[in-house]
């Protein structure tokens, strides 16, 4: 029976049967449908439909529960001898609650509580379903809860391991989206269970696409073919498939790959709370000027990520260098030639208790479910905080052990790939540097050549648009004696367009060009190049992607420096 309901219904079901649980959080994916398999066809269930006809249908009574709608009930017969015992009570101890009902979380238990004793008594067999409990014990410092939330959660405690309620056909489940929302203490509790429903993979896509749609009808809204559609809308839940089917043949949209994409991006950057960016590109690594070694290394991973090889791709990268060296564009290009995703995390941490910790869950979840995708975390020094932090009850260091535990998860190799970018590697904690996470460290520097200096100009020269009178490179790039970065090429090029427009010009003469190189000078922060620089030096963990002039430098002598270089800056 159980065989034909998904993974979590039938670990869920094991472990009631061992009679030594009889309390579950449910969490996950909790607002989709549940896929049910009869024979060769499948139904599809809101969740609490799932639970209260499939999962518990055959228990005498099943109850619901949330903080809106109170206390409802699966059936009418069910409600009847509620109300019955109800009127009983009130006639007992002169209460009144037949003729309204509390709904505040300690009146409904209270409540509950005496209807599910004497029910049990009469051997019947009862489930009771919490929606939305993180509302109800929501996650809280024990100091600062508040003496509803304190006495609600002694109620489900209780309920947890009652010799009455564990000995009888009892059960409590309750909802939350997010673990992490939910009062601690009733997670760790250890006669509670939690089990995740997880985002449908692409074979259950492919299988609700399928059953949804008859094939000429899907052939009438979409160019997409089915198993490419399944593919595509990795992240997405049966209702969020739904609705895009639904909308093609409402409003006789037909899907094609350009606006799948940009629905599939639009529905899971709303669905991440918009703590997720999708980072679009038409670019490739052909068009990131100079770093030969270091594309052809990234183009090598390429190639694995495209032929499957998933076991050898590296878990992450940290890529460093001095500001301006194009870290971001670099990735970003990466990501436009392997054609997978690309996302930015934004900030996802909150003022408010809790609710940093249930953010970065869903976000880790919906990664999971999107792979294959590239994650981007730009300033990655100080966006991802480290396990020593303090002043904020904890909530640095949780979160930096939920992002450490979840890149260092073996099975995501291939299928998620971390890019950490900063420019100072050093103030980054070696938890997150180690192999098994950021294990390839790459390095980018200002171009050292003629040729990656003339390259990284025509780079420039396209990105900024400047129209000129005839190919011409400027004396001082042609010198070398002034080291460019790409941003500072291209702000030194934009000042050339400045000037022919101020000079009422159309094109820019290689003149203006000379005029405005030799007159310009790079913001000069050089102790802090120089650090920036060094600490890049003795992160690279492959001496083929340095420079030629890094490459023999003395290692102790490189720290010493880098140390000096700290001392100076403080």
């Amino acid at each position: 029976m159980i065989e034909k309901y998904p993974h979590w219904a039938q670990e869920l079901a094991k472990k009631y049967l061992s009679r030594t649980l009889n309390q579950f959080v449910i969490h996950g994916n909790v607002n989709d449908l549940v896929s049910i398999k009869d024979e060769d066809k499948h139904r599809y269930l809101r969740l609490k439909t799932f639970m209260a006809e499939e999962f518990f249908g055959a228990r005498d009574i099943v109850l619901f529960y949330d903080r809106a709608s109170g206390i409802y009930f699966r059936d009418q017969d069910s409600q009847r001898d509620f109300n019955r015992a109800l009127a009983g009570r009130d006639s007992l101890i002169g209460t009144e609650y037949a003729k309204k009902l509390p709904k505040d979380p300690v009146g409904a238990f209270n409540v509950l509580e005496q209807y599910i004793r004497s029910r049990l008594d009469q051997k019947k067999s009862i489930a009771l379903i919490v929606d939305f409990a993180e509302t109800i014990v929501p996650v809280n410092e024990a100091g600062s809860t508040g003496s509803e939330d304190r006495n609600a959660l002694v109620y489900l405690l209780k309920w947890a391991h009652d010799p009455l309620f564990l000995a009888a056909d009892f059960t409590t489940v309750l909802f939350t989206e997010n673990l992490s929302d939910l009062n601690r203490t009733l997670v760790q509790n250890p006669y509670s269970s939690e089990l995740k429903i997880p985002l449908p993979n692409e074979s259950d896509r492919l299988s609700y696409i399928a059953q949804e749609c008859h094939p000429d009808t899907y052939e009438e809204i979409s160019e997409v073919p089915k198993p490419v559609m399944a593919q595509m809308t990795a992240g997405l839940g049966f209702l969020k498939l739904k609705s895009i089917l639904q909308n093609a043949v409402q409003n006789s949209e037909k899907i094609t790959f350009d606006s799948l994409t940009a629905i599939k991006k639009e529905m899971i950057e709303a669905e991440a709370y918009g703590l997720l960016e999708f980072v679009t590109t038409d670019a490739t690594l052909d068009n990131v000027a100079g770093h030969k070694n270091v594309k052809k290394h990234l183009r090598h991973a390429v190639e694995a990520l495209k032929s499957g090889r998933h076991d050898v791709i590296p878990m992450g990268y940290l890529v460093c260098g001095p500001v301006g060296t194009g870290k971001t564009y670099m990735v970003t290009c990466f990501s436009g030639e392997v054609g997978i995703p690309m996302v930015k995390l934004k900030n996802f941490r909150s003022q408010w208790q809790g609710v940093t910790e249930g953010n970065l869950e869903k976000i880790l979840s919906l990664l999971k479910a999107m792979s294959p995708v590239a994650v981007m975390i730009d300033e990655a020094d100080a966006y991802l905080g480290d396990r020593a932090a303090s002043g904020d009850s904890g909530v640095s260091s949780r979160v930096f052990s939920q992002i450490a535990t979840f890149m260092s998860d073996t099975r995501n190799r291939g299928r998620i790939l971390w890019f950490l970018m900063t420019a100072r590697p050093d103030l980054m904690p070696i938890d997150l540097k180690r192999q098994g996470r950021a294990e390839e460290h790459i390095a980018l520097f200002p171009p050292e050549t003629e040729e990656e200096r003339i390259e990284l100009f025509d780079a420039m020269k396209k990105k900024t648009g400047i129209k000129v009178t005839e190919n011409h490179i400027p004396k001082t790039v042609l010198k070398g004696n002034t080291h460019y970065s790409g941003a500072d090429m291209e702000a030194a090029l934009t000042r050339a367009k400045f000037k022919t427009a101020s000079e009422d010009l159309e094109e820019t003469t290689p003149q203006i060009l000379d005029q405005v190189f030799e007159d310009f000078l790079p913001p000069t922060y050089p102790e802090e190049v120089e650090l920036q620089t060094l600490t890049a030096v003795s992160e690279c963990t492959s001496k083929a992607l340095l420079p030629e002039r890094f490459r023999k430098l003395d290692r102790n002598k490189i720290l010493t420096r880098i140390q000096e270089l700290k001392q100076t800056i403080r």
